[in-house]
């Protein structure tokens, strides 16, 4: 990569997490995206491993009375299927949320989830974290005309508002409120308020 690439890349980068920042995420409302039938499969899977479990520990000791040791070994049973569950939902609700996720963020959906899929055998959680650090920031609403835009847009595809003020100075990213550029320090000029065309 020749040096007059590396600083835009930087920089695209640097506006990617400045905007992800801006990112208002609750772990109630990111719990939501996990697709319900998902949850009641997975629990329903649950529910069929320990029937089974149970019942080839009953083939095992006989049909007999139950006496304390097969109680504590039913018991026991049930503790290890649990123990071996709840890691495995973890998994099949993280490859449901990343799925629903993905798709909301405008990423290919199917490409993410397969791709988390087939790393997940060979290298563990690698997949998750890759999605997770490069995956897109979420859209929003211009404030012009109220057009859903992808966070990477300066202007808005809609009424070509500005959706990034910059300083006319160093071409950085500055906020709607501020003054002065954080980067320079030189005055930045209002961007003037259009009206919403209906």
């Amino acid at each position: 990569m020749s040096d007059y690439q590396r600083p835009l890349l930087n920089e695209k980068m640097r506006l990617i997490r400045f905007r992800m920042r801006k990112e208002n995420l609750r772990f109630a409302d990111e719990i939501r995206l996990i697709p319900r039938t998902l949850v009641w499969v997975v629990a329903g899977l649950f529910v069929i491993a320990q029937a089974v479990g149970q019942i080839l520990n009953r083939l095992e000791e006989g049909f007999g009375q139950p006496d304390l040791t097969q109680v504590q070994s039913n018991w026991a049973l049930a503790g290890v299927i649990t123990a071996a569950a709840i890691p495995m939902a973890c998994i099949i609700f993280l490859i449901g949320y990343i799925s629903q996720d993905a798709r909301r963020r405008g990423m290919n959906a199917v490409l993410w989830t397969l791709l988390v899929i087939m790393l997940l055998p060979g290298w563990l959680f690698i997949g998750f974290v890759i999605y997770f650090l490069v995956r897109e920031p979420l859209p929003y609403h211009c404030t012009q005309c109220g057009v859903l835009v992808s966070a990477r847009f300066n202007y808005c595809p809609g009424c070509k508002y500005n959706l990034r003020p910059t300083c006319q100075q160093c071409q950085r990213e500055v906020g709607e409120v501020d003054h002065y550029c954080p980067h320079c320090g030189s005055e930045v000029t209002p961007q003037p308020q259009r009206q919403a065309q209906a």
